[in-house]
């Protein structure tokens, strides 16, 4: 029996690559064969994570810094080529379905914000493979979402400050939930609480400095705490 305690956020707003969806490795990969592609310097696996969460252009800019800036248009077709041929494989990490469904059932706004195109996470709320197997459109857990190519990239607050208003919800009453430093000043920059997620593209230690509520390190961390203290 789900425990209804008093909520101390409303409106909790999370990442999606890394801190959703098991996408890192895989997002890290296809930067790796785009940069090949266009015969620019390879990053190494770090320097590909590090810009994850960022939109697609700023990202790529970042993780190639040698190319000619009009060539990373081209960087990006050919880094979409690759995700997009293999996005069917990505799942979401294990527990997020039940997670979801339980902090619909205590009534909080649920929200995306993601450095992802608007395409981009359409197709992953579609496509997901635990979604679709469980017979659960992802799109019923989420109230809004908003995506890089649509408003400002993080750490921009607009994202999360356009999700703010639209449900009339302070910042001392938002979470934001993500795996990379980004999220993190995202939400030091709206002004709103911010946790941390240690299994997705940055490593722990670049969280301290942003001092997030908690540090979790599994989805049943982060489930567990959500319902004890959000």
């Amino acid at each position: 029996m789900t425990d209804f305690r008093p909520r101390r956020f409303d409106l909790i707003v999370f990442d999606w690559d890394g801190t959703l969806f098991d996408s890192t490795a895989l997002i890290v990969r296809c930067i790796q064969a785009a940069c090949a592609d266009v015969g620019t310097t390879v990053p190494s696996d770090a320097q590909a994570a590090y810009v994850i969460g960022l939109g697609l252009h700023d990202a790529l800019a970042h993780a190639a810094p040698d190319l000619p800036k009009e060539r990373v248009i081209d960087l990006a077709q050919r880094y979409r080529h690759h995700y997009f041929a293999a996005q069917h494989e990505l799942t979401l990490f294990p527990g997020t379905l039940e997670m979801l469904g339980e902090l619909k059932s205590r009534h909080h706004w649920l929200g995306v914000a993601t450095g992802k195109s608007r395409r981009g996470l359409d197709e992953a709320l579609d496509r997901a493979l635990d979604a679709r197997e469980s017979g659960l459109s992802l799109r019923r857990f989420f109230d809004a979402t908003r995506t890089a190519d649509e408003t400002a990239s993080k750490p921009n607050p607009l994202m999360l400050n356009e999700l703010m208003r639209e449900f009339g919800v302070a910042p001392e009453r938002t979470l934001m939930i993500g795996d990379t430093t980004h999220d993190l000043l995202l939400a030091d920059n709206a002004g709103a609480a911010s946790l941390a997620v240690s299994y997705g593209a940055h490593e722990v230690e670049a969280f301290d400095a942003h001092a997030p509520v908690f540090v979790a390190h599994s989805t049943r961390e982060l489930h567990d705490w959500l319902i004890a203290h959000a």
